[in-house]
């Protein structure tokens, strides 16, 4: 019979039945609507099968109407393990609660370490930890998920380029990536400065070695600015040139922008809806009778919950919905040339170092068809033009 599980929750008898007509017995049964299950037959004029205990008193009726003989041998079910726990309540209890305890111990943090970080920078990340509501002893189901941790904790602390963040059993591990802060070599061999790319030098700091270009000078790619060769011809010393040089440099972009722009935005507006899931069966607890925006995204949230070291295959999962909105954008056309100039702009210093910045822009070409406007540009920039190169034989 299926779903006998189920069954086990509500109570299971097992009946024998003695005397003539055992078969019409049966008969009557199934036609009654009574599901029996497992018959055997026990000896000539006796037979052995299982019903559900709500369907004892249905199989009484049977009973008067026909010339056998009906007895309940076994009972088994939750029902029944229910009643015999009576007489040990305090103990029940008593293995009840220290489930529960188990249980809720298992599903919250003990341990948070953290690998590749300073002392400085491991006191930081364990600073935003506290803020943001990771702590030991908190219960897993009240703190953001690994993505969301990982995140912010490398918006919010400058001094990580990268962390990892995995929960295992009751344990946050945290591998950190921290920013490579330069530190001066020791021993530096002899070597020149030169320009990384074609420039007007804008500026110049020389801490060592000697300079050979000034400021407003156009240089080429490749040409040496401060040379490693110091001291009177014929006698020169072999040193490490070091220097700060930044020059005047030029980016071309090519950007496009339509007039007239479709995207989706969200609302602001949310709804949310929780299940218990059970292997893969879900079931609705809260907001199933949430009615859905017309357009939305899901967000969903999965937590499952262990016992001691094990992963049990129930889940708490939270589904959020956010509700968004198609927007029409209109551009007129010196509207989408500011956007243009703005989205080249972003896009160049992309490209430059922390010192590097945008000092102009100059349109060289612009137009107007297909519903777009297209710009060429080019922008004027200022940033870092050292490059190092070892003196070889010769210079």
């Amino acid at each position: 019979m299926k779903n006998q599980w189920t069954n086990y929750l509500f109570g299971i008898v097992r009946v024998i039945i003695e005397g003539n007509g055992t078969e019409r017995f049966l008969n009557d049964c199934i036609r009654l609507g009574i599901p029996v299950w497992n018959v055997k037959r026990k000896s000539k004029n006796a037979l052995t099968f299982f019903i559900r205990l709500q369907d004892v008193h249905a199989i009484r009726k049977v009973v008067r109407g026909n010339e056998c003989k009906c007895r309940f041998e076994r009972k088994v079910g939750l029902p029944f393990l229910l009643l015999k726990t009576r007489k040990n309540s305090g103990f029940a209890a008593g293995i009840v609660v220290f489930l529960l305890i188990i249980f809720l111990l298992s599903n919250m943090v003990w341990g948070i370490q953290i690998e590749g970080a300073k002392p400085e920078t491991e006191h930081l990340i364990k600073k935003e930890l506290n803020r943001i509501g990771v702590k030991t002893g908190k219960s897993q189901f009240f703190i953001k998920n690994p993505d969301t941790i990982q995140k912010e904790l490398t918006d919010n602390i400058e001094e990580i380029t990268w962390v990892g963040v995995e929960l295992n059993g009751t344990t946050f591990h945290l591998k950190v990536v921290e920013k490579n802060q330069p530190e001066q070599d020791k021993l530096i061999s002899p070597r020149h400065i030169v320009a990384k790319k074609k420039a007007v030098v804008s500026k110049i700091f020389v801490e060592q070695g000697q300079p050979l270009v000034t400021v407003n000078e156009h240089v080429e790619k490749g040409q040496i600015l401060v040379s490693g060769l110091i001291g009177k011809e014929g006698k020169e010393e072999e040193v490490a040139a070091k220097a700060e040089i930044h020059g005047e440099t030029w980016y071309k972009s090519e950007i496009k922008v339509p007039l007239k722009s479709t995207f989706n935005v969200f609302t602001g507006e949310d709804k949310k809806k929780h299940y218990l899931k059970f292997w893969s069966t879900s079931v609705p607890i809260w907001g199933f009778k949430n009615e859905l925006f017309s357009s939305f995204e899901v967000e969903e949230d999965t937590r499952y919950l262990k016992f001691l070291r094990w992963t049990l295959p129930i889940a708490y999962v939270k589904e959020t919905y956010r509700e968004k909105e198609e927007v029409v954008r209109n551009y007129t056309a010196k509207q989408a040339k500011e956007a243009a100039l703005e989205i080249g702009r972003k896009h160049v210093e992309g490209k430059l170092d922390e010192d590097g910045e945008v000092k102009g822009e100059k349109v060289l070409h612009e137009t107007n068809e297909n519903g777009k406007v297209k710009l060429i540009v080019l922008y004027q920039v200022i940033e870092d033009i050292v490059k190092t190169t070892p003196i070889v034989q010769g210079d």
